[in-house]
């Protein structure tokens, strides 16, 4: 049995990074909203493979390690081929709001990416069915090949490309085949598939094959098919895929806000892509202060008219222009904090003389952080803190970043740089501007929120907002701003054509002069979110503005149900471009999910004969039921809220998914053990009791762990992640096999249909639980889980009933 344990955990390693290793690929090629499918596709993998173990067991046992051996060289295989394949379907998510085959083309991509995860719970499930004399072991081994594999596939990436991290995955899992298959009869013709299979992978397949395939409307797509164009450098970690671009044809000249009255022209640019979009510019310096002029004509020089010689921190500092910026305008020393290394070192050492040694100079010190966590624990008092472009204008204009967690833009954020600067300092936040109106209006409206939560009580003379034709510049000041403020403010605006959106004391007139639209929308909203009927402008108005906050991170997500109907009439004339299509790709996951869980799960499952008490199929089916949603609410809703603290959504998904199964499986563990003791029929209450008890305690007091321990460094936070994981998951460990055992000796017959339906709400729980953090908040997630615990706990007492 050694041999089985071994190739559990390996083949267990194997699929959780290869489940990390998708979202990262997805977010690359596609965007980010993907991440929450590829944890549906994983769970619908094993629901699957349960029902399949059900229908075919007695041939699967007689031949159980071949047949172990077979699934997890299949699920090497079915890595590389599905990640090729996957690419390949024509899918193009921006085409969805007016074409029905792209959701067909998305329920291909969803499939093809199932199989590999099929194949890997087929060998784990097997282990678990056909030798359960051995099943606590192997149990461990499992849950230990899952926290393994989360960390080593984040680890990989900081080496491997996202390609070769594929190649590293599939020779895990062929290990796995290899161990398995040992001593069995008929080992040379497996063998020689198996090694022949690893020549395939040591030798590699043609780049063409294996190379990412990003979509054509990512902004690196667009930028590499301009005449001469060519990518100089890729850089891979788990932040990011970083790609230089240079264009000498046709030269980038990125300067987000600039006036069209501007005299000024930038120089040389390179181009910087996160992820195939999020373009940062790596501008050509010298050292002369005059070959970066234009930077006083864009919105973002705005904060620099009311601020002499400011010490300023530049939050999300990317390839520098922010830095240059504040240098051009005379601050007398600048702090960086830019989150990813490689970034930074493209700065610093790669480009270091195409950027004029920026971040070499004396009046510069960058600093590697995630910005929440920099401020935080910072004692330096700031004179100004800018927020400048973190994401693209086409993805900004595409609604393709609805469902991006961003704690960068939240009302607690706005409060904790409002801490950081000095009396009479200044926060700048500068967004794209979208038609009509929307991030303008909700940053507006999160920075009134986050004044009033200070105890503001006329926010209105504190803020300050202009626009240009592409870009809004917010300012917020830690004090009132004076009439020559606003004298500055009127100055600037009027020299370089831009239009005010409100600063203490404008008049209609004055908002829109230059870049004109039909109306002043971006006055008028404002003046209404200063207001006393602010609370019912926001609920009326088409677009979700409402403030976001570290409950509910959703800055980008504008989506309204209400507005639906009127913007999708107006699709093929304009309008689609106003539908917010990432939240309804959530949607379309969720029906999806639930129509192939019920076909590969569910329905497969009726060929199995019934054989059960009255009854017993409504109280098993229900318990389970609601176990399944209630585990994923749980662990998605934490994942969410681990984000802030871990810096990153990867980094989150990979330390609280893996300590959510190995503390779980020991949780599973030891209520098998309590069972059979005198305190065995008090374990579902216990274990609910517990549940809910850590739960209830961490809603009050994760915010202010979190606080304390956000500027620690990473080993720190990852430890603290996993330790306050550890006994939630410990507890959530319990309900399902007490179950599982109660049924078995109730009505053995149903216990497939229990780990199918199960499953079933396992699939469609992931994205459920995403869209109810959206709407409601993460807590309130947690909450319904707790009831459904609950619920799930009684209907267990009308189980035991059927005895």
């Amino acid at each position: 049995m050694r041999r089985i344990f071994i190739a559990t955990l390996l083949v267990s390693a194997a699929a959780i990074g290869f489940e990390i290793l998708l979202m990262r690929v997805l977010s690359i090629v596609q965007w980010h909203h993907f991440a929450y499918m590829i944890i549906s596709v994983a769970l619908l993998g094993y629901g699957t493979s349960g029902t399949a173990i059900a229908l075919y067991r007695p041939f699967l046992e007689r031949h159980f390690e071949a047949a172990f051996s077979v699934f997890a060289l299949l699920f090497s295989a079915a890595i590389v081929i599905c990640f090729i394949g996957g690419q390949r379907v024509p899918f193009n998510a921006l085409e969805i709001v007016w074409d029905p085959a792209q959701l067909l083309l998305l329920g291909v991509v969803y499939l093809v990416f199932f199989v590999p995860f099929f194949f890997a719970a087929c060998a784990v499930g097997l282990a678990l069915t056909c030798r359960a004399a051995y099943v606590s072991r192997i149990y461990f081994f499992d849950l230990l090949g899952a926290g393994l594999g989360a960390m080593l596939i984040i680890g990989a990436l900081f080496r491997l490309s996202p390609q070769n991290a594929v190649l590293l995955l599939a020779g895990v899992a062929l290990a796995g085949a290899f161990v398995a298959g040992l001593g069995i009869p008929l080992r040379r013709p497996l063998a020689i598939v198996q090694l022949a299979w690893l020549g395939v992978l040591v030798v590699g397949l043609p780049q063409g094959w294996m190379g990412l395939r990003l979509s054509e409307y990512k902004g690196l797509s667009q930028a590499l098919s301009v005449i001469g164009s060519r990518a100089l450098e890729v850089r891979s970690s788990p932040l990011g895929l970083l790609t230089v671009v240079d264009s000498p044809q046709v030269p980038l000249r990125h300067a987000p806000g600039l006036s069209f009255g501007t005299a000024h022209v930038p120089p040389v640019q390179l181009a910087v892509y996160t992820d195939g979009d999020g373009l940062s510019a790596i501008t050509h310096f010298d050292g002369d202060m005059d070959t970066i002029a234009y930077l006083g004509d864009v919105t973002a020089a705005l904060p620099f008219q009311l601020l002499d010689s400011p010490r300023t921190l530049v939050l999300g500092a990317g390839g520098g222009t922010d830095v240059l910026l504040a240098l051009w305008h005379g601050a007398r020393h600048v702090d960086a904090v830019e989150l990813d290394a490689h970034m930074i070192d493209l700065v610093a050492n790669s480009y270091a003389d195409f950027a004029g040694h920026l971040y070499a100079r004396p009046d510069v010190s960058v600093h590697r952080a995630e910005a929440r966590g920099f401020v935080e624990r910072s004692d330096t008092a700031y004179d100004l803190v800018h927020i400048g472009l973190l994401d693209s204008f086409g993805a900004a204009g595409a609604g393709v970043q609805s469902l991006n967690e961003s704690y960068i833009y939240t009302v607690e954020g706005l409060e904790d740089y409002l801490a950081a600067t000095s009396p009479g300092g200044v926060v700048a936040v500068t967004r794209w501007l979208r038609l009509p109106p929307r991030d303008s209006l909700k940053l507006f409206g999160t920075a009134v929120q986050a004044l009033r939560r200070l105890g503001v009580d006329a926010p209105g003379e504190r803020l300050a907002m202009i626009r240009s034709w592409n870009t809004t510049t917010l300012i917020v000041k830690n004090g009132e701003l004076s009439a020559a403020d606003v004298a500055a403010i009127r100055a600037f605006t009027k020299s370089r054509s831009f239009d005010p959106v409100y600063f203490p004391g404008i008049t209609t007139g004055e908002a829109n002069r230059y870049n004109l639209l039909d109306r002043a929308d971006f006055y008028a909203g404002a003046a209404a979110l200063l207001g006393s009927d602010a609370p019912d402008f926001i609920d009326r108005y088409k677009f979700q503005i409402a403030p976001a906050t570290d409950e509910r991170p959703y800055f980008f997500h504008f989506f309204k149900w209400g507005t639906l109907p009127e913007v999708f009439a107006l699709r093929k004339q304009g309008g689609a471009g106003l539908i917010e299509w990432g939240y309804l790709i959530l949607v379309a996951v969720l029906i999806q999910a639930a129509v192939a869980a019920l076909v590969l799960i569910l329905l497969p499952l009726a060929r199995i004969r019934k054989s059960w008490v009255t009854g017993t199929g409504l109280y098993a089916g229900a318990y389970f039921f609601l176990l399944g949603l209630a585990f994923l609410f749980v662990e998605i809703a934490f994942i969410q809220k681990f984000i802030l603290f871990l810096s990153h959504p990867l980094y989150a998904v990979a330390v609280v998914l893996a300590a959510f199964l190995v503390f779980a499986g020991l949780g599973s563990a030891f209520s098998g053990g309590a069972l059979a003791t005198a305190a065995g029929a008090r374990m579902p209450a216990i274990a609910v009791t517990g549940i809910v008890a850590v739960s209830v305690l961490y809603l009050y007091t994760l915010p202010i762990l979190f606080d304390h321990l956000i500027g620690a460094t990473d080993p720190v936070r990852v430890g603290v992640s996993a330790a306050l994981i550890a006994p939630l998951a410990f507890f959530m460990g319990m309900p399902f096999p007490i179950g599982l055992r109660r049924l078995a000796s109730v009505a053995p017959g149903f216990v497939p249909w229990a780990w199918g339906i199960n499953g079933f709400a396992s699939v469609v729980s992931s994205a459920l639980a995403t869209i109810l953090a959206i709407e409601i908040g993460f807590s309130a997630v947690i909450v319904i889980a707790l009831a459904l615990y609950a619920v799930a706990a009684l209907l267990l007492l009308g189980l035991d009933g059927k005895e």
